[in-house]
C-alpha cells in the first residue's frame, strides 16, 4: 500500500512538473501560481512517507531542476524588464548631464506625453 501511494505522488508530481514547463515556456505566470500550492503538497507528501524509489524520484528530481532554472529566467526577464520601464520613466521626467566641471544639470521635460490617433 505505501509504495501505491508514493508511486501515485510521484506520478502526481511528475505530471504537474510537466504542467509548470508548459506554464514557464508560454509565459504563463498565473498558471505557475496556481500550480505552486499543488507542487508543495505534493513534495511534503512525498517527505512524509519517507520513500526509497530512487530511480522515480531521480526522473521527477531533472525535471524539478529543469524548471528551476526556466523558473530562474523568467525572474531575470521579469526584472529586465522592470529596470528597463525605471530607466524609462526617468528619461521621461528629464534627462541629467555632467558639464565641463563636474557638476550635474537637469533637463526636465515639461510636455505632457500625447497619443495620436490615425485611421
Amino acid at each position: 500500500m505505501k509504495d501505491e501511494t508514493s508511486h501515485g505522488l510521484i506520478e502526481a508530481l511528475d505530471q504537474l512538473l510537466d504542467r509548470e514547463r508548459k506554464a514557464l515556456l508560454s509565459g504563463d505566470l498565473e498558471e505557475i501560481g496556481h500550480l505552486m500550492p499543488a507542487k508543495e503538497d505534493l513534495v511534503h507528501r512525498l517527505n512524509d512517507l519517507n520513500t526509497h524509489q530512487g530511480e522515480h524520484l531521480a526522473l521527477v528530481h531533472e525535471k524539478v531542476t529543469r524548471n528551476q532554472a526556466l523558473l530562474g529566467s523568467a525572474l531575470d526577464g521579469i526584472r529586465a524588464v522592470a529596470n528597463r520601464m525605471a530607466d524609462l520613466r526617468k528619461v521621461r521626467a528629464g534627462l541629467e548631464v555632467y558639464d565641463r566641471t563636474g557638476h550635474k544639470t537637469n533637463f526636465s521635460t515639461s510636455t505632457l506625453p500625447s497619443v495620436e490617433k490615425r485611421a
